[in-house]
């Protein structure tokens, strides 16, 4: 992808910029609008719990959960985890973050295609990701292109789940709209910075998926270099 030694320097600046600067996005969004709050002031779990009934979800339930935007849904217990920050909070960003869960929680009762295809592809996708690197680098180190061929399959595994991750992760998005103006959790005013800080959460994925097709093409590309 990139020749010689300035090249790989470069690549290897972008593979840190990247998500550095999603990651920085997404802090900076979420500290600006954890500071607003809804005209509702429902906070997180309020809102989750709404969105949940409005779509007959009563079985799904909702925990507070450690650690900063740690939030996310767990389908094999049917619950929506919540930071405490989004849990107690009733900022625009708490809402935001809490509907998008539920969005996951939705696809998952409705058995949305790219769930399940996501879902099938983590038994792959983690052994992959574990274990591809030490035939990627025993096939260069070694000069075996059938090592460094094995290495970038497995690879190919780990790369598909991040790509597939993108349309679910923007579909719970765009539920998560449709539900906080539908259940009357935020205004029109409010509309335009829930969605900023939907679309920086979805960056971090984003920025994700670009690294891993960057890195995977970069092998493939020394794999055919290594058969010319």
């Amino acid at each position: 992808m990139f020749g010689g030694l300035g090249g790989f320097i470069i690549y290897i600046a972008l593979l840190m910029i990247i998500p550095l600067w999603a990651q920085s996005k997404v802090k900076n969004t979420y500290k600006t609008y954890s500071k607003k709050a809804t005209s509702s002031s429902m906070s997180g779990a309020e809102v989750a719990r709404k969105i949940l009934n409005d779509n007959g979800l009563f079985d799904v339930n909702i925990e507070e959960t450690k650690g900063k935007l740690s939030d996310h849904y767990d389908p094999r217990k049917k619950v929506v985890r919540l930071s405490s920050d989004n849990y107690h909070g009733m900022s625009m960003a708490s809402s935001a973050i809490a509907a998008h869960e539920v969005g996951h929680a939705i696809q998952d009762a409705e058995e949305y295609a790219f769930l399940k295809f996501r879902s099938a592809l983590v038994p792959a996708a983690s052994f992959g990701s574990n274990i591809s690197f030490f035939f990627i680098f025993a096939g260069i180190i070694f000069g075996m292109g059938e090592m460094l061929l094995l290495g970038i399959i497995f690879m190919s595994a780990a790369v598909l789940f991040q790509l597939v991750t993108l349309p679910v992760e923007f579909n719970a998005s765009n539920r998560a709209m449709g539900q906080l103006v539908a259940s009357g959790v935020i205004r029109n005013n409010e509309e335009r910075p829930t969605k900023k800080v939907l679309n920086a959460a979805a960056l971090t994925y984003v920025a994700a998926a670009l690294v891993a097709v960057a890195e995977l093409v970069r092998f493939i590309m020394m794999y055919v270099a290594s058969n010319d």
